[in-house]
Order: C-alpha cells, then structure tokens, then sequence
C-alpha cells in the first residue's frame, strides 16, 4: 500500500483546519482595533517619556480625583431619586399631564450637558433676565445690594448634568416597574402600607437592578464630561487630561490620568455588573397583572405634575427657549461661513463614522456567530469597553500613537519619494472618525446583536444548504430582515457623534471644526449669539434619536 494515497486525505483535513478563516480573522481584527486606543493608553501611561506622577500626586491629581468622585457621586445620586421619583409617579398615578410627561421627561436626552450650562448660565447670569428683573423689582442698583447663589460653582454642574441625564435612570427605571405585575401592590396596599412604604419598599427593591444600571450610566457620563465642568469651572480628572496635555505639554502626564479615569470607569462598571448579578427579582406569576395606576385629585395631583415639570424645564425646556432666542435674533449667524464649515464637517466625520462602527459591528457580530473559535467569542463583549471610556481617554489613545506613525509615514515618503504628503491621519478627519468608531461601538453591536439574535436559525441553514456562502447568506437572508436594525443603530451612532465633544475637541487638525466644537468656541468667548444657530442643529439631530428612542419604548410596551 503507498502511503502516500493514504495520507493525502488526512493532511487536506489539516491543512484545511489550519487554513484562516476570513470572518474570524476579520472579527479578531475588529476588536482589536477596538480595543487598540484602550491598550494604548495603558501603555503610554506606564512608559512615559517624562514621568510626572510624583508631581501630579503630590499636587492636581487628588483635587482632579476628589472633584471627579464628588461629583460623580452628587449626579448619580440625585439622577436616581428624581429618574426613580418621576418613573414612580408616571407609572403609578394619573395626574394632570402625566400622558405627556412619559415622553416629555425624554427630551433633556437631546441636550448635551454642555448646552444646557450654556442656556442656565445666560439665564442665571448678573445680565440675564433673572437677575435683571429682580434688581428692577425690587430697586437693587448693583450686585453687592442682594445675595445670589454663584452661578459658575459645583452645585450649579450637578444640577446641569443631573437634569441631562436622570432620563437614563427614568427611562431603565419606567421599564422595570411596568414590566412588574401589579399584584404586589395590591397586597402592600392591603396590608396598609401607604404611597412611601410602597415606593421604598416594594418599587425600589423591585427596579433596584435598573437603577443600578442607570446610575451607572450617568456616573460614566459624568465622568466623562468636559464641556460642562469646564464652563462651570470645576477641576476634574478630564480637564486634567486637557491641562495636562495642551498647557503643559506633557502627552504621558496625560495619559497617566486618562488611566486613572479608565480605572474608575471599570471599576464602575464591575460593581453594576456584580450588582446586578446579585439582584435578581423575578415576577413568578404565570398570568401577570397590569398595574392599576391611582387617579390623584386636588392639590396631590397638581403637585406630581409639578414635580415631573421640574426635571423636563431644567433639562429642555429652559437651554432650548434660551438657545431658541438666540438664534433667532441673531439671523445673520444663520448665514455665516464658519457655521456651514461646522455642518459640512459634522456631516463628514459624523456619516463616515456612522457607517464604518455599525459595518464593523455586522461584520463582528456575524462572524462571532458563524465561526466556533474561542478567541473570538471572547473579545465580543470586551469590545464594549469603548464606551464606558470617556473622549478625552480615547483622544489620548488614538492621537500619540497614530501621531508617531503619521510622521513615521511622511518621513519615509519625503526620504524615497522625495515629496512631503503631510499628516495622513491626524492632519484630516481620520482621527476623529476612528476616535468615534472605538467610543460608540457598542451601541451599534448591541443592536447588530439583538438583530440577528431574533432571526430564526433555520433560515442561514436553508440557505446554506441550498449553496449560499456565508457572505451571500448574511447579504440575502439577515440583512433584509434586519435592515430596520441597522437603520436605528446607524442613526443612534451619528447622534452621538454629532455630540461628541471632548474626543473632537483633542483630535480636530487646524482650522477644523464640528457643531459641538463651534458651540464650545463661541461659548467660551461668551458669545452665545453666535453659538446659538450650532446648539439648535445639533439639538434638532439629537431629538430625532429621542423620539425613535421613545416610540421604541412605546412599542415595547
């Protein structure tokens, strides 16, 4: 027998096991991409060229740290009492309006936090109308005759972020309670408990692991917050990273903070994760009931309608009427070039990253789950890292090290070529719209996720047996009934693109702006006017994601 006829099967086989898979190459390239400006922070922080972490311990960095907890601490905590209070009376009651507050109680969501400093500092200012009338009221000539709280303080930023964004604890908070069968309330109130003991001891317990969540979700965004801190004045870790890195001069000083941020985000993370591990309440009822909500009459009724009014004034309707008169009386800011620039660029970095993220996360998703290989599987979900990093964090990730490889590049080409190409990468809008892709991955892959998760598995399979490839199955089978999907998911990541500040603001080239950074410009030189006609566009884009955000939710239930 000739060995040789006998061998030749077994060492296809082999060969054909050894043979790369292209969709588990592309999905193991992906992530790593995905998790490159992460790693590279690490990186950079543990090897940097001038070391100044003696000096920032014994210095900014405890006050940047103690400001930062302080302040994510002060959000997250008021962010729960008032999304967990406005989800408990929506959902509990009816009152005067409590239809309209179900969505209305969404809309700060369209508001970056920054926005709203910009419309309550005008609004609150020595010259702003408050003030204004109070001294014409009462006969005031100066602001030494009367006391004002200061404007430009902690406690002003913590009322600004809580009202942008208590709508997280309200909306996953709203969901939990309705998603509870009403007979536990039945028996409460039975048993004599009135309206607090029921909200303490039954409501909260039963939406604590969506509160948690919540809380959660607003902790990071705090902590990743620029534009309000900084207008507010208030020293945290990402004004850290921005004084660090543009004043001093010192990248690895930067990234040091960045790490200690990122640190704080995971260790954020862990703990609502462990939480909600640990909580776990389950409706056992075979055939659950809808919970009756209890008609309010009199001064009770008028007084939730209120209390719901509060959170949507200060966080909408309040930045919205004051960016909406400034706009308007200033029409000729419409017209200006800077502001069409802003808008061609926005559109630019904005669709290209839109359209790069959910392409990526497709093409991840699917083949994570054609390919039985372990490494991918396991990078899947660690690739939603990037969006519990804050911008500024990514910013340093991304810049430093595609900064070295584009001088790298120009310095090759200008040696063999003889020709100066310039900065290939951080010289245009590459950077940003990486930047984006890494930070808003995961909104995309969950949707991708979710999506293909509903598709029956016996249509890939029919598909395949009747002679598509793994490519025509996914073009032909997945994509049509998924399409609405990957719609939503692209719109969601071109909102938040469209508000992304503090990554823009760190990687924009010369002379380059977006909506978000033309309104912190004109800001920061106190010229709202000017500001105003950007903060209206990108509001008008982030309402658009709100309402498909709330007629989702409405569907849902």
């Amino acid at each position: 027998m000739n060995p040789t006829i006998v061998d030749k099967p077994l060492f296809s086989r082999g060969l054909a096991r050894l043979r790369p898979n292209v969709w588990s190459l592309g999905a193991v390239l992906i992530a790593a991409l995905v998790l490159a400006p992460i790693v590279s922070v690490i990186w950079i922080a543990f090897h940097p060229v001038e070391n100044i972490w003696p000096h920032l311990l014994a210095t900014t960095l405890p006050r940047y740290f103690a400001n930062t907890l302080i302040l994510m601490l002060s959000v997250g905590t008021l962010s729960a009492a008032v999304g967990m209070g406005a989800a408990w009376l929506t959902t509990m009651y009816i009152f005067p309006g409590v239809r309209w507050f179900q969505w209305l109680l969404l809309l700060p969501l369209a508001i970056p936090a920054y926005l709203g400093a910009y419309g309550l500092v005008d609004f609150l200012e020595y010259a702003g109308p408050v003030q204004t009338g109070l001294r014409n009221i009462m006969g005031y000539s100066n602001r030494l005759d009367y006391w004002f709280p200061e404007i430009r303080s902690m406690y002003m930023a913590v009322i600004v972020l809580t009202a942008a964004l208590c709508p997280y604890v309200f909306l996953l908070s709203r969901a939990a309670l309705r998603e509870q069968s009403g007979g536990s309330y039945e028996v409460a109130r039975a048993l004599g408990a009135g309206p607090f003991k029921r909200f303490w001891r039954v409501g909260v317990p039963l939406a604590r692991p969506a509160i948690a969540a919540g809380v959660a979700i607003v902790m990071m965004e705090t902590a990743s917050d620029f534009g309000t801190v900084e207008f507010f004045a208030v020293q945290t870790l990402t004004t850290g990273i921005f004084n660090t890195w543009l004043e001093s001069n010192n990248a690895g000083g930067a990234a040091q903070i960045a790490g200690v941020v990122l640190l704080l985000v995971l260790v954020l993370v862990a703990l609502e994760r462990v939480g909600r591990k640990n909580s776990r309440y389950h409706n056992t009822a075979r055939q659950s009931r809808a919970i009756i909500a209890i008609p309010l009459t009199g001064v009770r009724a008028w007084i939730a309608s209120f209390l719901c009014f509060i959170p949507f004034a200060v966080g909408f309707l309040l930045p919205a009427s004051v960016l909406t008169y400034h706009a308007l009386t200033n029409l000729e800011a419409w017209q200006n070039r800077g502001l069409i620039e802003a808008l061609g660029n926005t559109l630019l970095v904005g669709i290209s990253a839109a359209f790069l993220t959910v392409s990526a996360a497709l093409f991840l998703v699917y083949g994570v789950r054609l390919t039985g290989q372990k490494l991918p599987r396991l990078l899947l979900p660690v690739t939603t890292l990037g969006y519990a990093a804050p911008g500024a964090v990514l910013a340093v990730g991304v810049l430093i090290p595609m900064a070295a490889m584009d001088h790298f590049i120009a310095d090759w080409a200008e040696a063999v070529f003889d020709r100066n190409i310039g900065l290939l990468m951080t010289g245009t809008g590459f950077a940003i719209i990486f930047a984006y892709c890494v930070r808003f991955f995961a909104i995309a892959q969950g949707a991708i996720d979710a999506a293909i998760g509903r598709v029956a598995p016996s249509l890939p399979l029919a598909a395949r047996s009747l002679g598509k490839t793994a490519g025509g199955t996914l073009w032909h089978v997945y994509f049509p009934l998924i399409r609405g999907s990957v719609g939503t998911a692209l719109l969601l990541v071109f909102v938040d693109c469209v508000k992304e500040l503090p990554a823009t603001l760190l990687l924009r080239p010369f002379n380059f702006n977006t909506l978000a950074t033309r309104v912190y410009d004109q800001a920061s030189l106190e010229n709202l006017s000017d500001a105003a006609p950007a903060a209206i566009l990108v509001i008008l884009v982030g309402l658009t994601a709100v309402l498909l955000l709330a007629r989702t939710h409405r569907q849902s239930h």
